[in-house]
């Protein structure tokens, strides 16, 4: 069993920084891809960014240039440092996992932090 523990959400006015942290602990292997997604109420959940083992990332086209997503592996934490911060970034935000335990990989989520960027 893995367990997903995330923190930094907050309320912050449009313009500003938050920093989540999301780190994993439990029994496995490895982790391979770690990543953030958001839902917003009445929206789908969406990415965000995820970044693999070896440092690849990945962005989604609204938050490029603003959000930037790194990892730890040492500590199996992934972070997602956001700046510039607009009101259509308000969501709950979710940390995934994807853990290897071969030959099986599994996929874990947390439970949600809320970011609220007031305008």
């Amino acid at each position: 069993q893995v367990q997903l523990v995330e923190s930094g959400g907050g309320l912050v006015q449009a313009g500003g920084s938050l920093r989540l942290s999301c780190a994993a602990s439990g029994s496995f292997f490895s982790i391979t891809a770690m990543g953030w997604y958001r839902q917003a109420p009445g929206k789908q959940r969406e990415l965000v960014a995820d970044i693999t083992s070896g440092g690849s990332t990945n962005y989604a086209d609204s938050v490029k240039g603003r959000f930037t997503i790194s990892r730890d592996n040492v500590k199996n934490t992934v972070y997602l440092q956001m700046n510039s911060l607009k009101p259509e970034d308000t969501a709950v935000y979710y940390c995934k996992s994807v853990v290897r335990t071969p030959p099986y990989s599994y996929q874990y989520w947390g439970q949600g932090t809320q970011v609220t960027v007031s305008s």
